[in-house]
């Protein structure tokens, strides 16, 4: 007759930020910082300092090493085509300055200028703005995470017990 706990939630929190201040769950400082299930079954406010704290009982998210995507591989080599393109024009503007000075000594003055012009870098690639960051996933030390579920189980089996105790007749409160 015993039923399982209505709530079974896996280990996995979510960072979130809220417009009001709550008391640390660890140190009861005032924070803005909750970690919430995806469901948002079971939630609790923790300091910025505890997420970051490698002796924390909030394990740090895990870092993923990325591969580079197809177009971060396309800007790369984009960039580096640009680049050879200016310094071989570079080189052979030297050269072309190189061969005036020579002619300069010797005396011939040309009427054209070379490289006269002022050169404008090729603007790089708009860098495309970094998508936001989607919420960072911790999980908590084994012990902090059977309190918060004992802590929901005992919430739930009061509520069943108001519950069931609606249905009972009241206790008397006449005087001898």
């Amino acid at each position: 007759m015993t039923s399982p706990p209505s709530t079974v939630f896996a280990n996995v929190y979510y960072e979130r930020k809220t417009a009001t201040a709550r008391p640390c769950y660890i140190c009861n400082r005032p924070t803005q910082t909750v970690l919430a299930t995806i469901k948002t079954e079971d939630f609790l406010y923790t300091c910025d300092n505890h997420l970051l704290d490698p002796a924390s009982p909030i394990a740090p998210p895990p870092t993923v090493a990325s591969s580079p995507t197809p177009d971060e591989i396309r800007k790369v080599v984009e960039d580096y085509k640009a680049r050879e393109a200016r310094k071989s024009k570079d080189q052979d503007k030297e050269k072309e300055s190189d061969q005036d000075r020579k002619d300069e000594k010797e005396g011939q003055t040309k009427s054209s200028s070379a490289g006269g012009g002022s050169t404008n870098p090729t603007p790089v690639g708009a860098t495309s703005p970094t998508p936001a960051a989607a919420h960072r996933n911790f999980t908590l030390h084994r012990s902090i995470f059977e309190m918060r579920k004992n802590e929901i189980k005992r919430k739930e089996m009061g509520a069943k017990a108001r519950e069931v105790g609606k249905g009972l007749p009241q206790v008397p409160r006449t005087g001898f």
